[in-house]
């Protein structure tokens, strides 16, 4: 089957793709685009985590064919250009970025929030993050990164 969706803004097609293929690999071994993360294949680490039409979703759950003439964007798509989103540059400033397998996700998770809750309560962020599992920062640097980039989105 061919599976067309536009992926950061560009539509993209990829041509024999089998039923059951993941839209995780699609992105990572097809289209190029290793962001999102493949841990537990099972949409219970948050490592994979996309947008699909503006939602967030665990991209290891979704058929590849569920994305057809839909709109996915990935972390790195969250970038505009070479310049990091401001939740990306706090994810980096802070140090929540340690070995790197779980920040796709919960950078994506963490720009869903601040979207709809410009300047969440660490409850809330705690809430936001809870599908994101993590094995090196205690977490604490992963809520310093998010409330960091809480107050930069509210500069003018």
């Amino acid at each position: 089957m061919r599976v067309t969706t536009t992926v950061n803004g560009t539509e993209q097609s990829v041509d024999d793709v089998w039923p059951g293929e993941s839209l995780l690999y699609v992105l990572r071994e097809r289209m190029g685009l290793p962001g999102a993360k493949n841990a537990c294949e099972q949409g219970e680490c948050g490592s994979c985590t996309v947008y699909l039409d503006g939602e967030p979703v665990c991209a290891c759950l979704v058929a590849a064919g569920q994305a057809i003439g839909r709109e996915v964007v990935t972390v790195e798509g969250l970038a505009d250009g070479e310049r990091l989103h401001p939740v990306q540059e706090a994810f980096v400033e802070c140090g929540a970025v340690q070995c790197g397998f779980c920040t796709p996700g919960l950078v994506v998770a963490a720009h869903d929030l601040l979207a709809r809750v410009p300047s969440p309560s660490d409850l809330e962020i705690r809430e936001a993050l809870a599908g994101n599992l993590c094995r090196c920062t205690g977490y604490e640097k992963i809520l310093d990164a998010v409330r960091l980039a809480a107050t930069r989105q509210a500069r003018p």
